[in-house]
């Protein structure tokens, strides 16, 4: 059990993840809630016929973000965490997987089949389908070009929600200046930026600012009222043990914005008052995964609650709401590593935040917002029995499952990564890794603890990272009309849609601003 205390906020808050998601949250909280029978089906029924249409104008809107969130990335983590209940786990639903409405969402970008974070946020924060590796600026600009791209730039959903009246945030388990979270407040031809040194020759003669320097003098300065993350470096000078040339960055917010609030841990997170802005920095690069987090940094939950207190504490006597956005950012980081075991941690952690942040809104002014970006190469098969540890050996009842030379597999995998049949054994073994299983070289035992939180799962081609899936990834929602969130979706209809339940008032980009 985890208690957050926000001295100056509404509430005091007992955060137990055990509460937070059970196994039939909806239905009659029994075990027989994970034997789904007739019975049960009808009980579901009687649930989705009695479900109201909710309305069209939401006052509040919250967007998670499961980065690279794949569709087997749900499936495993629902049964994962079923699992640990104690029970099968395929009944299992991921507390957002009640939501009354869902759809699937197209995700590539304007020059890349496969997609980018960069890309793929972008388009969900403007509304304008773009290129790969650049973030909220027009496809008509090239990657890592400075010259011209402020002509291209496009306002985002934070932007037009702080002009029109609406408090703002958002919060990341990355760097936040890293694509995801800086698509919603940064406008620059290349995500890499994030720092000063970070910048390029031209992008420094064209007078381009880094990601970091936008966030304290755009971002901020425009109404953003918070931003909780990662990515203190990219804050601090190399003297502070950063990556900055010109400045002190966290010096200047305190200097800039005299009222705010810089937090550099958990400490400072659960003892922060309602004023804003807000500047939450518990990392030098990106926070912990929720496996490996220790007490000295927040959760996605607990950063998720002090971030919903801030902004209802903020529009509690105002016409207009909140716009949050919240990020799962590590659930992508682990598949780049080839580690199901953290991506699936990951997501559930996720799913606990979403459960929070719902019991602390309502249906009726609230709309939430379930997605992904972009899926990974995580595939799920192989025959395995049911109840069979999803982490483990695909197991028949009465015997392990073999492949052809004789030696068994896991039910998850990947199409490339570190797994595969090219990684010398020897490098492997002096890693201190535990990697997947390479056919004919380094062969699994009977007994290989492959549920090991660093396994690696077996790919089929050798690459030092992981790489993003093109297929369409998941929408789920519910509030204010969650309704429009159905069938299959391109990217960047996800803004307008929201825009629209938000009644914001938006418009099309002009010569100036994208074309």
């Amino acid at each position: 059990m985890q208690r957050l205390v926000c001295s100056g906020l509404l509430a005091i808050a007992t955060i137990t993840t055990a509460t937070l998601v059970t196994p039939s949250n909806v239905l009659a909280a029994a075990p027989s809630a994970y034997q789904p029978d007739y019975q049960q089906g009808e009980a579901w029924l009687d649930y989705r016929l009695a479900s109201t249409t909710p309305g069209t104008h939401a006052r509040n809107l919250i967007l998670f973000l499961g980065d690279g969130m794949s569709i087997t990335t749900l499936t495993a983590a629902r049964i994962l965490q079923g699992q640990q209940q104690g029970f099968t786990g395929e009944e299992n639903f991921l507390s957002f997987e009640r939501f009354p409405y869902s759809g699937l969402v197209k995700t590539y970008n304007t020059n890349q089949q496969t997609p980018d974070s960069a890309g793929t946020m972008s388009a969900i924060m403007t509304g304008v389908k773009t290129r790969a590796g650049v973030l909220s600026v027009g496809p008509e600009q090239d990657r890592a070009i400075c010259q011209g791209s402020n002509t291209h730039s496009l306002t985002t959903l934070l932007e037009y929600a702080s002009q029109q009246g609406f408090a703002t945030g958002v919060v990341t388990t990355a760097r936040i200046t890293h694509a995801t979270p800086a698509a919603t407040y940064a406008h620059t031809p290349e995500r890499d930026w994030e720092a000063d040194s970070d910048l390029s020759d031209e992008a420094r003669q064209q007078g381009c600012k880094d990601i970091a320097d936008q966030l304290i003098n755009n971002g901020f300065a425009n109404g953003l009222d918070l931003a909780l993350g990662g990515g203190r470096q990219n804050f601090l000078p190399a003297s502070q043990g950063g990556k900055r040339l010109d400045t002190d960055l966290t010096r200047q917010f305190k200097h800039q914005y005299p009222n705010g609030q810089l937090l550099l841990s958990r400490n400072d997170l659960v003892s922060m008052h309602a004023r804003t802005p807000i500047l939450g920095l518990f990392a030098s690069s990106h926070m912990a995964y929720a496996y490996d987090r220790t007490p000295a940094e927040p959760s996605l939950t607990e950063m998720t609650f002090a971030a919903l207190q801030v902004l209802q504490q903020q529009t509690q006597n105002t016409d207009k709401g909140y716009v949050l956005i919240i990020e799962g950012a590590r659930i992508d980081h682990a598949h780049h590593a080839g580690n199901a075991y953290r991506a699936l941690t990951d997501t559930i952690a996720m799913a606990d935040a979403v459960a929070f942040a719902d019991r602390m809104t309502n249906d009726h002014d609230t709309l939430i917002m379930v997605t992904a970006d972009h899926s990974h190469t995580l595939s799920f098969s192989g025959y395995p029995q049911r109840g069979n540890d999803i982490l483990g050996l695909v197991r028949q009842p009465d015997k392990l499952s073999r492949a052809a030379d004789n030696a068994p597999y896991t039910t998850l995998g990947y199409a490339n990564g570190l797994g595969a049949n090219d990684i010398d054994p020897v490098t492997a073994n002096d890693s201190g890794q535990t990697h997947g299983r390479i056919n004919g070289r380094i062969h699994w035992h009977d007994d290989e603890n492959t549920a090991d939180p660093d396994f690696h799962q077996a790919s089929l081609g050798h690459k030092e990272s992981e790489t993003h899936g093109s297929d369409d990834v998941a929408v789920h929602a519910k509030g204010p009309g969650s309704q429009w969130f159905r069938g299959l979706l391109e990217q960047n209809s996800l803004f307008h849609l929201a825009s629209r339940a938000l009644h914001l008032t938006t418009q099309a980009p002009t010569a100036t601003e994208g074309n």
